[in-house]
């Protein structure tokens, strides 16, 4: 071999490796993957918790029919209640989750700052 250094060509292969991988920085991929996975999570939740309230007051409201002989009307009417309580619990959580990504925000200005 001419290699003047005497080094394996896994060593050498091994060490490109690793210039590349300064070269590139942090890998972004992951990141963005993991961000789309909560994201879907968060919208499956809220998608959740409206339909929950809207059951519940199907569930209510129904029973309250069959035991009083009032159907549909007491039906009807918990059932605009589950969606004023689901969209109620949606909202809830919109407004927590946008704090939540207020504060990381803030974090990452501030590193940036602390950075200059």
């Amino acid at each position: 071999m001419s290699d003047p250094e005497n080094r394996s060509n896994a060593e050498r292969l091994k060490d490109l490796e690793r210039k590349i991988a300064e070269a590139k920085g942090p890998d972004q991929s992951k990141h963005h993957s993991e961000e789309h996975y909560s994201q879907a999570n968060l919208a499956w939740r809220m998608v959740i918790e409206l339909v929950a309230g809207l059951g519940i007051g199907f569930g209510i409201g129904y029973g309250l029919d069959v035991l009083l002989g009032t159907t549909p009307w007491l039906m009807v009417l918990f059932i605009f209640f589950g969606l004023a309580a689901g969209v109620n619990v949606m909202m809830r959580s919109a407004k927590e989750i946008q704090e939540r990504q207020l504060a990381e925000q803030a974090d990452k200005d501030g590193e940036a700052n602390d950075g200059d």
